[in-house]
């Protein structure tokens, strides 16, 4: 338990460097915009973190995985509704860009966990 704030911190500035990255290659331009997407992952990451995090702790490691999968939609949807909200790419639909950068950034956090 006494790792869960670095875990937090780790997985928070992972995951705003990699989405960080993908809108930029997908044409994101402008300091507005990234901080949008920065902010939309502070809104978002630490609760999938802590929650997963916490739910694995108190209640074994057999929830960790659908609780992660339904908090990961809800971070999708969550992103995309804020990109809808507040356009920072204009050609792709702010849903499936959200799908994109969720999806780059699990499996970017998936293949570091192999790793490391």
């Amino acid at each position: 338990m006494t790792h869960l704030p670095v875990s937090m911190a780790l997985s928070l500035i992972l995951t705003i460097i990699i989405e960080g990255f993908t809108a930029f290659l997908l044409g994101v331009r402008g300091k507005d915009n990234f901080l949008c997407v920065t902010l939309a992952n502070i809104v978002t990451n630490p609760v999938v973190v802590c929650a997963t995090f916490l739910a694995s702790y108190y209640f074994g490691r057999s929830v960790r995985m659908p609780l992660e999968y339904a908090l990961e939609i809800a971070a999708f949807v969550t992103e995309g509704v804020i990109y809808k909200k507040i356009p920072v790419q204009k050609k792709l639909n702010p849903f499936v860009f959200s799908l994109i950068l969720n999806g780059v950034s699990y499996a970017s956090g998936y293949i570091l966990a192999l790793i490391v």
